[in-house]
């Protein structure tokens, strides 16, 4: 009766794999967009809980009645005292408030596990649009699903809770009193990216800043500014509109004296370069220079701050312009510090989290897990002196064998890699994290592992590993068994013997790893310590003497391998996880953090500082 299923899947793999992977990004990217003219949208908006969906569809399937449309552009105590007859269960000028940016846990605790539809709405003036400029609304994270409406009329959607999105609403847009509605669904999916089971908190709603930004006609969509193997300032400019072709470009820095010219090709892309100046100061951990760097384009002119380094491997080292480095650094998750986060990153939320990094643990690198964070993090690297891992999140029991799945990922890590590549401190893209071994899954690795070298030829790329244990004359011999780890530039294993295992701790020290012809990287290990809980008697897990006495282990174990290049312990904040509910020691949170959510550094945080000014002081 025709083909298999299993046939039919295998089909609809290779059908995806083989999409050209332009289609797999939202348009426009609109880099930079935070410098652009336009209206702030961030701060009061008004909400209302939809648990069943009743403002998408009735309850007989078919399209929602006028008293359960939310999105719609009225003024409903104005319409029911004119009608008194008419039936509205809404009233969206009339619900409670909320502050945005901000995860929903922010506006009511009450709504932490709360996992539906969410509609936000405001209003809003615009600046009179000149001829020939264009609208769009720009958001820069919505979890996880966005349908957006201006003027109760639809202006697109968006799936996926970590990457910006933007919607032209040129024609949409009114002068004054622009009434702007998003549905926020924040329900998982089985097919979605990252799937329903994670080690985080959802954090459902508009957890990031979003605007209405205005552009000419044809505009700079995308510019990337970098350093090239071959010693050269590239730049790789876009233009959207339609003036886009054979229009000229200047791409400048005054700092070093640079004008690079020429004009883009019929697609309205450019690719140029010139040779790097001799004085350029190459930007490092230590000395984190950043260029004002403008690009003009006919009437358009973007700005960005770029540093230029580069970063490659050899053998078994990773260079840093040319000289090895050892990442001394540490995972963090999007949650900023305090008793009640709400996923609410502002620049100062975010530098207290990366000064614990830089100062407190004298670290020069930081795994953005397990998703792109937000781009006020990664301009903070920049700024501070931090490499940065960068992922998305694929993730555990992502369906690797679903066509959808593979589109998702694919536009996630094309939207991530076209936000950030001017982003110095960004040095690693990470494809995957802890993701069991199939032919589905190495095949969907393997196109993201492609689009990753298609999309920058100027960074590394890794994914973190399980990892694989044996047992060879009686001791453990420690490695990785995994096929995707010929594809990487980076090998980065999560190990966790004597946490997730029986192994006692003073064994740790003894146990070998396989060699690796790569750079290996400890992606993740550590143990939870509740902060102020002291056990040093029997030792139990949750104690913070078991922490610390964990992590003396484990850079025993860590400084006899030879091919360990850095390292991202698990992790540097105590963060909510609602799979974790030991009712005395988690309650709710992973306690893996060296500080606790409100930043009280725990004795293990003082171990990791000692091997990190012992590894600063041998390079």
């Amino acid at each position: 009766m025709g083909m298999g299923l299993k046939t039919l899947i295998g089909a609809a793999c290779a059908l995806v794999i083989a999409t050209p992977l332009a289609a797999f990004a939202s348009s426009p990217t609109l880099t930079r967009a935070d410098l652009r003219d336009g209206v702030d949208l961030s701060g009061t908006w008004r909400y209302s809980v939809d648990p069943y969906r009743d403002g998408l569809a009735g309850f007989h399937r078919g399209a929602p009645g006028p008293g359960h449309r939310r999105y719609d552009d009225v003024d409903v105590d104005a319409l029911t005292r004119t009608k008194p007859t008419a039936l509205y269960e809404y009233d969206m000028d009339r619900s409670s408030t909320a502050t945005l940016p901000q995860g929903w846990i922010g506006h009511d605790p009450t709504l932490r596990h709360y996992q539906g539809l969410m509609w936000y709405q405001r209003r809003f003036d615009a600046p009179a649009l000149k001829p020939g400029q264009r609208a769009f609304l720009r958001f820069e994270a919505v979890n996880y699903t966005a349908k957006v409406y201006l003027n109760g009329k639809p202006v697109g959607e968006h799936e996926g809770g970590f990457t910006p999105f933007s919607m032209e609403v040129t024609d949409a847009l009114r002068a004054s009193n622009n009434q702007v509605t998003v549905g926020v669904d924040s329900t998982p999916q089985a097919d979605g990216v990252p799937p329903p089971v994670t080690d985080w908190e959802n954090y459902g709603g508009v957890t990031r800043p979003m605007r209405l930004v205005i552009t000419p006609g044809t505009f700079i969509d995308d510019a990337w500014v970098r350093l090239s193997k071959d010693g050269k300032i590239a730049a790789t400019v876009k233009l959207d509109g339609a003036q886009a072709a054979n229009q000229e470009v200047h791409v400048r820095v005054a700092e070093l004296g640079l004008d690079i010219a020429g004009r883009t090709d019929a697609q309205g892309v450019l690719n140029v370069s010139a040779p790097a100046p001799k004085r350029l100061a190459r930007w490092s951990p230590e000395s984190p220079k950043l260029y004002d760097v403008v690009v003009q384009a006919g009437d358009d002119r973007m700005t960005d701050r770029v540093g230029f380094r580069t970063i490659e491997t050899k053998g078994s080292e990773i260079l840093l312009n040319g000289k090895p480095i050892f990442l001394r650094g540490i995972s963090i998750h999007e949650e900023e510090l305090g008793d009640t986060p709400a996923r609410t990153i502002t620049e100062a939320g975010a530098r207290a989290l990366l000064s614990e990094v830089k100062e407190g643990l004298h670290g020069n690198f930081v795994r953005l897990a397990h998703y792109p964070h937000s781009e006020i993090t990664t301009r903070l690297a920049d700024e501070m002196g931090l490499l940065v891992w960068s992922e998305i999140p694929v993730y555990w029991l992502v369906d690797f064998a679903n066509p959808r799945t593979l589109s998702l990922a694919r536009g996630m890590l094309a939207d991530n890699i076209r936000r950030d590549r001017n982003r110095a401190s960004i040095i690693l893209w990470s494809v995957a994290n802890e993701t069991p071994i199939t032919e589905a899954r190495n095949s969907f690795l393997y196109q993201l592992v492609d689009d990753v070298r298609a999309l920058d030829d100027s960074r590394l790329v890794t994914a973190a590993l399980l990892t694989d244990r044996k047992t060879v004359d009686g001791r453990p011999l420690m490695g990785l068994n995994d096929p995707l780890a010929d594809k990487l530039d980076v090998l980065s294993a999560n190990t966790y013997n004597g946490w997730y295992s029986d192994d006692a701790l003073d064994t740790l020290p003894d146990m070998a790893w396989k060699a690796t012809d790569k750079p290996l990287v400890f992606s993740e290990f550590g143990a939870d310590a509740l902060a102020g809980f002291s056990d040093p008697v029997l030792m139990r897990k949750f104690s913070e003497d078991f922490q610390k006495r964990y992590y003396e282990k484990t850079l025993a174990m860590a400084r006899k391998i030879p091919t360990l290049r850095g390292m991202s312990p698990w992790i540097l904040k105590d963060f909510r996880s609602p799979r974790r509910q030991h009712p005395v020691y988690q309650q709710g949170w992973n306690r893996k953090g060296l500080i606790s959510p409100t930043g009280r550094r725990k004795p293990a945080f003082f171990v990791l500082r000692g091997f990190y000014d012992e590894k600063a002081a041998s390079q």
